[in-house]
């Protein structure tokens, strides 16, 4: 397909950029640590507290010295990180990968299944954990491959007497920290002092090394990790710095506000923007309190806030957040959901700057598409491909399709996968012959390059703006011994998008809705929870047996 959609690109974009120059993102750090110092590279959006680009060069290196020298860790160690939006993280993953490690981001909510598969499949070695899921890790760890932990509380990263008050806090007042026996583990601040006295020797990453196993279900619903490397993410991010360049003004302090969590990769990859402009992450842990979010607001003339439609429209809702100053906001970037037209409307009648839709996914570091700033109106498109990014809309043959037919959506640029680890077969399904992703989204395109979704080829689930797959759903409610058969399936909802609604064939009559949804949330993160379900006779399927989860959705 020809690149039509160029000719609409904001004024000052470029077609393609050069990425020969390339490197580690380590380099690209510790570029940023040279070139601002002093500068704010985040702040707890709960506290205040902020840590510095020198700071935080200095903290990375003694985190990288005690996995190197403490640990004696080899390059291209598998390390997973769970913890929600804390200082820590940025120490822990510009240290890691600065160490030639690669970071496996998990949910820090996912229950204990859902935390041993994944270390299982990625082959982990050593985790950080927060203190308060270090409970979740202690179930599953001698089922897994992980040899060495590091736990931290949440307010580590405080100056001494806060971090002596907010850990008591936490830990005896209000008890969130459920007990637990990790035997060998360390503490976050003692492994900081131990790597400094050991010190870092820095090591040369190749820029096409692999630097994040970043899990997903993609196609199939299967959890599975793509091999996202140094080269993928610098690539996305470069991709999305000349989108946002002509429209900011780099004179000002540049903040951009991270109420995504960081293991998500829509917010990792918008974090690391701002790094390389010397900007400011300001953290934010729990968005869902709408008021504290907005309060935080309202101390930061922010620049740039990437969020999700259920998360714009809660704001929208907020008596107070109409009151912040947004004159200098220039991004707000609505991606992981479809952005809806009446939050999109109202959002720049409150703060006078559009609400730009994008479109990703994890095997694309995540952008594919976004639309132009300069753009006021709100369409329902997912906007143009970004610089250097091939689309191709394809039919059931592979054959591509004229602009305005619909097709599945198929995507080519350095921001594309390695793959799924250690899973060549469904890599090879996801890839066609000619080195496009098939994303299993069907869209259009029309005669100025603008796409637009359609619909999904995928049964998969979008709430909040994660990705819920049918079959890890109803894999856990067979698993109760009343059920006979299940489908699962997305319906409509005003708070998170979609919610999971269950189609339950039951063997004993007895059996309740509550009774099924409190066995999910044994095995289950809170939103993959069924929000609903419905207790049929039997269910549609196919001359073959195959359950017909359209026609349910249909019902829903």
């Amino acid at each position: 397909m020809n690149k039509i959609w160029i000719d609409s690109y904001s004024p000052g974009v470029p077609a393609e950029i050069d990425l020969a120059a390339l490197g580690s993102i380590g380099d690209y750090f510790e570029a940023a640590a040279r070139a601002f110092p002093q500068r704010r590279a985040f702040i707890s959006g709960s506290t205040g507290v902020a840590i510095s680009y020198a700071e935080l060069d200095r903290r990375t290196r003694a985190l990288a010295g005690y996995f190197q020298s403490v640990l004696k860790l080899p390059v291209g160690t598998r390390v997973a990180v769970m913890m929600p939006n804390l200082l820590q993280y940025p120490v822990c993953l510009f240290g890691l990968l600065r160490a030639g490690y690669v970071v496996v981001n998990v949910n820090p909510m996912y229950t204990a299944r859902e935390l041993q598969h994944q270390l299982q499949d990625s082959g982990a070695q050593a985790m950080i954990v927060v203190d308060v899921f270090a409970h979740t890790l202690a179930k599953v760890i001698a089922e897994t491959s992980v040899k060495h932990v590091v736990v931290t509380g949440l307010a580590d990263m405080m100056p001494w007497a806060k971090r002596v008050l907010g850990n008591f806090l936490v830990r005896k007042v209000k008890k969130l920290v459920t007990p637990y026996e990790l035997p060998g583990s360390v503490g976050f601040l003692d492994m900081l002092e131990q790597g400094a006295a050991a010190g870092f020797k820095p090591v040369t990453v190749h820029t096409q090394a692999l630097a994040f196993l970043q899990y997903t279900g993609g196609t199939t619903g299967v959890s599975k990790g793509a091999m996202l490397s140094h080269y993928n993410i610098l690539a996305n991010v470069k991709q999305g710095q000349v989108w946002s360049d002509p429209f900011l003004d780099k004179s000002v302090e540049l903040i951009s506000i991270t109420a995504i969590p960081l293991y998500h990769i829509f917010a990792l990859g918008s974090c690391l923007s701002f790094i390389g402009l010397g900007g400011t992450n300001v953290l934010v842990a729990d968005p869902r309190n709408m008021p504290a979010f907005v309060k935080v607001l309202a101390q930061y003339r922010f620049v740039s806030l990437p969020a999700v439609n259920t998360l714009f429209n809660g704001l929208l809702h907020d008596p107070d957040f109409s009151k912040i100053d947004f004159s200098r906001l220039r991004l707000a970037i609505g991606g992981g959901a479809a952005v809806q037209r009446p939050v999109a409307e109202a959002w720049h009648r409150v703060t006078k700057t559009p609400l730009a839709e994008g479109y990703g996914l994890t095997e694309c570091s995540p952008t594919v598409s976004v639309v132009p700033f300069h753009i006021t109106e709100f369409s329902g498109s997912i906007g143009l491909p970004v610089p250097s990014t091939e689309v191709s809309i394809r039919d059931a043959e592979g054959m591509e399709v004229a602009p305005g037919v619909a097709g599945e959506l198929c995507v080519k640029g350095p921001q594309v996968m390695q793959g799924y680890w250690q899973r060549p077969k469904e890599t090879a399904a996801v890839m066609t012959a000619d080195g496009f992703l098939r994303t299993g989204d069907v869209a259009t395109m029309d005669a100025r390059g603008f796409l637009k979704i359609v619909d999904r080829l995928k049964d998969m689930i979008l709430v909040s703006g994660f990705n819920v797959y049918p079959n890890e759903i109803e894999e856990v409610v067979m698993m109760h011994p009343d059920v006979f058969e299940v489908a699962a399936v997305g319906k409509p909802s005003a708070d998170s998008g979609e919610k999971v609604v269950v189609y339950v064939v039951r063997k004993t009559p007895s059996l309740t809705q509550e009774t099924l949804i409190a066995h999910c949330r044994e095995n289950l993160t809170g939103y993959k929870l069924p929000r609903e379900v419905v207790f049929v006779d039997e269910l549609p399927k196919s001359n073959v047996g195959k359950i017909l989860r359209r026609q349910l959705r249909e019902r829903a």
